[in-house]
C-alpha cells in the first residue's frame, strides 16, 4: 500500500508540475534584459559579469551602432544585477521575464505536424537526419549526400547537394553552427524542401540554375545537447584540457584573424571562446578541409544564424577597412533587405560588414572563406527577432521567417548574378 501511495503521489506531483525534469537544465525565473551602454566602463562591467556563465549569459553581444547588449540573468543574481545597473547608471529593458516559460511554450505545439515532417515545430537531430534520408531517397536524380567529417563525439556532419545540371555555379549554406539557434536548421530544411518541391517559377529557376550545398545542422554535438540537456547551449562539446568548461565557439575557431582585435575570447568559459588554436574543434577543422577540397565548385558562402535581423558581410576583424568590392556587397545586401521589408510582415534587416554594423568577430567561417579561399560574396544571416524572444523564437514564426529567407535569397542571388559574381 505504501508503494502504491508513493507512486500516486509522484504522479500527482509530476502532473502538477512540481517535480521538474532533472535531466535538463532549467531556466525558471531567469530574465533577459536589453541594456543600453553609454561608455567603455559600462561595457567592461557587463562583459566581465558575462564571463560568469552560470549566473549571467550574453545572448547578444554589444552592438556598437545601437549601443545595446542582451544578457540573461539568473534569479539569484537579480538583486545584485539591479544594484550593478544602478551604480553604473546603465539603463535596461526587460525583454523576457521567465526564460523557462518561453522554452515550455516552444515545446507546446498542439497543431504541429505529427505524422510528417513539417515546419510548425522544431525537430531534434535524429528527426532531421531521418527526413534528410527520405529526401535523398525521394529525389535521387538531383540530390546527393556529402559528408563534411566527424564531430568530437563521433557524429557525422552531413550535407545535401542539389544539382539539376552540370556546370552550375555553386552556393554553400552552413546552418546551426551555434547549437541554440534552432530557427536556422528549421529554415535550412524548409529551404531544401522548397528547392525540390516549389512550383513557383522564381524558386524553380533558383533550383535549376545553381548547385546548392547545404548543411542543415553543422554543430551536431551541440545541437543534440541543446535538445537533450540544455536549451541555451551554444558551443561545441569538446572538453578543455585545463578547465572544467566545455566546448568552444566553432564560429570563432577558423584561421582568419583568429583571436585578434578582441573579436573572440581566450576564456574557455566564455560563449565566444575561440578554442586553444585555429581548428582546435574537429568540426571547424573538417569544414576547412572539405571546403578547400571543393572550393572550385562554390561561388557564394552563406551562414545561417539568429538573432537580430542582420545580413553581415566581411570584414569581421576591423571596421577600419572594407573589402575592395564592398560597394557591390552593400548593393546585394540592400536588395536582400528591401525584398524582406516589402513583405506584409515588414521585417527590417540591417546590412553591412560585421565589424561596422554589429561588432568585431574574428575566426568566423564566412570571413575564412572570403579571406582564405578568395570567394568574393559571403554573408551571415542573423534571423528574427530583435530580442523579444531571442533564441527561443516561437514555432509559429518558423514559416514567416522562411518566407522572408526565400524572398531575400531570390533578391540576393539575382543581384549577385547581375553584378557578375555568378
Amino acid at each position: 500500500m505504501r508503494l502504491l501511495w508513493l507512486l500516486a503521489t509522484l504522479v500527482a506531483l509530476t502532473s502538477a508540475g512540481i517535480l521538474k525534469d532533472s535531466s535538463k537544465e532549467r531556466y525558471d525565473n531567469f530574465r533577459v534584459y536589453k541594456l543600453t551602454i553609454q561608455n567603455k566602463i559600462q561595457l567592461a562591467v557587463i562583459e566581465k559579469i558575462g564571463e560568469l556563465t552560470k549566473k549571467y549569459n550574453i545572448w547578444k553581444e554589444y552592438d556598437e551602432r545601437s549601443r545595446q547588449i542582451d544578457i540573461m540573468v539568473s534569479p539569484g543574481e537579480l538583486n545584485h544585477f539591479q544594484e550593478l545597473l544602478k551604480f553604473n547608471n546603465i539603463s535596461s529593458e526587460l525583454m523576457i521575464e521567465n526564460v523557462q516559460e518561453r522554452i515550455d511554450e516552444e515545446q507546446v505545439t498542439p497543431t504541429a505536424d505529427s505524422a510528417t515532417f513539417g515546419w510548425t515545430k522544431y525537430y531534434e537531430l535524429e528527426e532531421i537526419e531521418a527526413w534528410l534520408d527520405e529526401i535523398l531517397n525521394a529525389y535521387p536524380s538531383v540530390t546527393e549526400e556529402f559528408i563534411v567529417g566527424k564531430s568530437y563525439e563521433g557524429r557525422t556532419i552531413r550535407g545535401i547537394k542539389i544539382s539539376h545540371k552540370a556546370g552550375n555555379p555553386g552556393i554553400f549554406i552552413e546552418s546551426n553552427i551555434h547549437a541554440r539557434e534552432w530557427i536556422t536548421s528549421a529554415s535550412a530544411t524548409w529551404f531544401i524542401n522548397q528547392l525540390l518541391t516549389s512550383e513557383d517559377a522564381d524558386v524553380r529557376s533558383l533550383a535549376d540554375n545553381y548547385d546548392w550545398h547545404i548543411i542543415p545542422v553543422f554543430n551536431v554535438d551541440g545541437f543534440e545537447y541543446s535538445h537533450k540537456k540544455d536549451r541555451m547551449w551554444r558551443k561545441t562539446r569538446q572538453p578543455h584540457a585545463t578547465n572544467a568548461c566545455i566546448g568552444a565557439d566553432a564560429n570563432r575557431n577558423f584561421d582568419s584573424y583568429w583571436l585578434q582585435n578582441n573579436g573572440a575570447s581566450n576564456n574557455p568559459c566564455s560563449e565566444t571562446f575561440a578554442g586553444d588554436n585555429p581548428g582546435s574543434e574537429p568540426e571547424a577543422k573538417a569544414l576547412v578541409e572539405y571546403l578547400t577540397k571543393i572550393q572550385d565548385q562554390i561561388s557564394v558562402y552563406i551562414s545561417f544564424h539568429s538573432y537580430g535581423q542582420y545580413l553581415l558581410s566581411p570584414y569581421g576583424h576591423t571596421k577600419e577597412e572594407f573589402p575592395e568590392n564592398y560597394n557591390d556587397i552593400l548593393t546585394i545586401g540592400k536588395a536582400f533587405a528591401d525584398a524582406i521589408e516589402a513583405l506584409p510582415y515588414g521585417t527590417v534587416y540591417q546590412y553591412g560588414s560585421t565589424a561596422d554594423v554589429l561588432y568585431v568577430a574574428t575566426g568566423t567561417s564566412v570571413d575564412w572563406v572570403f579571406n582564405e579561399l578568395g570567394k568574393k560574396i559571403g554573408y551571415t544571416i542573423e534571423y528574427r527577432d530583435k530580442g523579444r524572444y531571442g533564441f527561443i523564437l516561437p514555432p509559429v514564426q518558423i514559416i514567416p521567417n522562411c518566407e522572408e529567407l526565400m524572398v531575400g535569397m531570390l533578391a540576393l542571388i539575382e543581384k549577385t548574378k547581375e553584378l557578375g559574381y555568378l
